[in-house]
């Protein structure tokens, strides 16, 4: 995929602070809930044989973040397959406007162990914005450390959010809720999807428990000539289709529970 090299003394707390809250952990307005909060997602690609010194850097920043009564929240999750060492750091905005407010004294007194201690051992960085769709999606807050995120680049996005919308109905109606938290990607490079679902698991453990897929049940619900009928159409608007496998790192992360 293409990247971004890493020039900038503020790189990874650039991203980290334009945002002052996460629907992890905080809830999002009940007016930009219906129409979905922005997720700002930055993958970090790790310097071959850097990784340790990466994660004493990052542990290094918090601590004087919380020292100095920083009051942002984060979440820092580590990719668990594919190509080399790979962080993932997620935040949300309510809307486009948070982006205007970049003050963060505690950022200020901290700023530059990102220098010292993070920068150098980060190979590249790429940054996205996805809008979450509620209406296919599970309830947030997501409490659950392990994520399966699948990733799709289509060719006609009306039809793609209708079959997932049908599909995604059937699933809810079974088991009384969707499975995952879908979103839809805003810009990016050529090289990125354009939508994806991030289904949450309580534990590794858990991936092990057996339950029908929702083709299945939306089979049973439609019937077998339906469900042949909608995959077939789910196949012809997907160009591409891949998933990485994420483990949330509650020593980088900063994500306590609401008050």
């Amino acid at each position: 995929m293409k990247t971004i090299r890493v020039q900038m003394i503020n790189l990874l707390l650039a991203m980290m602070f334009i945002a002052a809250s996460t629907p992890f952990t905080n809830g999002v307005e009940a007016q930009e809930t219906e129409r979905g909060f922005i997720l700002t997602m930055q993958q970090l690609t790790i310097k071959p044989g850097h990784n340790n010194k990466f994660r004493e850097g990052v542990k290094a920043w918090k601590a004087c973040y919380l020292e100095n009564e920083g009051e942002r929240t984060w979440n820092i999750w580590q990719r668990m397959n594919g190509e080399g060492s790979v962080y993932g750091l997620t935040l949300a905005m309510v809307n486009w406007a948070e982006m205007d407010d970049t003050t963060d004294e505690a950022d200020m007194k901290c700023r530059n162990l990102v220098r010292d201690l993070i920068n150098p051992h980060i190979e590249s960085s790429e940054t996205n914005f996805a809008r979450v769709i509620p209406e296919f999606s599970k309830s947030y807050p997501n409490p659950d450390p392990v994520l399966w995120v699948t990733y799709w680049q289509v060719n006609n996005w009306t039809k793609f959010r209708e079959i997932v919308k049908e599909v995604t109905g059937e699933t809810a109606k079974a088991e009384g809720a969707p499975r995952g938290f879908w979103y839809s990607v805003m810009g990016g490079s050529k090289d990125s999807p354009d939508f994806f679902v991030v289904i949450p698991f309580a534990n590794f453990a858990a991936m092990d428990v057996k339950r029908d897929n929702v083709w299945t049940i939306y089979e049973n619900a439609r019937g077998k000539e339906k469900r042949n009928e909608m995959q077939a159409a789910f196949r012809e608007v997907t160009d591409v289709v891949w998933s990485y496998l994420y483990r949330r790192d509650i020593n980088l992360s900063h994500n306590p529970p609401a008050e």
